[in-house]
């Protein structure tokens, strides 16, 4: 019988796996690139006056902004960021992870975590990216 650390381990391996399929599916197609923007932007109206939300909305922002440049061929994001961001928006816009977001002050912690190390994560890419955008005009 397996012990509910094993249990626990392949639940989140599962789980992983499930975000990175979606996550990629998503990456590979503009239509579907656009229609998470959407949702993550229905997602921010509703939830942007939580403090916590505060936080975390220049990195989505910021994602927003990246994903669109990507989309219209105007900055060229690579795979690996590209998945990640699309990863981390997925994770956001799901109202059933690790802390379910209907409860109150920490159910957007995982959310936000998981945004924020992805930003840290591809920061060099961002910065890149802001470069680009402040020399565009």
């Amino acid at each position: 019988m397996a012990s509910f650390r094993e249990k626990s381990i392949d639940f989140y391996t599962k789980s992983k796996l499930l975000y990175q399929e979606k996550a990629n599916q998503i990456a590979g197609e503009d239509g579907k690139l656009k229609q998470l923007l959407a949702q993550v932007m229905d997602r921010l109206d509703k939830v942007s006056h939580n403090p916590k939300v505060q936080e975390a909305l220049e990195p989505i922002m910021v994602f927003k902004r990246m994903i669109q440049a990507h989309r219209k061929g105007q900055f060229k994001v690579s795979n690996k960021t590209l998945g990640l961001i699309v990863l981390g928006l997925v994770y956001f816009i799901t109202p059933l992870d690790i802390i379910p977001d209907f409860l109150p002050i920490i159910g957007f912690a995982d959310d936000l975590s998981v945004l924020i190390a992805i930003y840290q994560s591809v920061k060099h890419e961002v910065d890149e990216f802001k470069s680009w955008e402040k020399n565009r005009f």
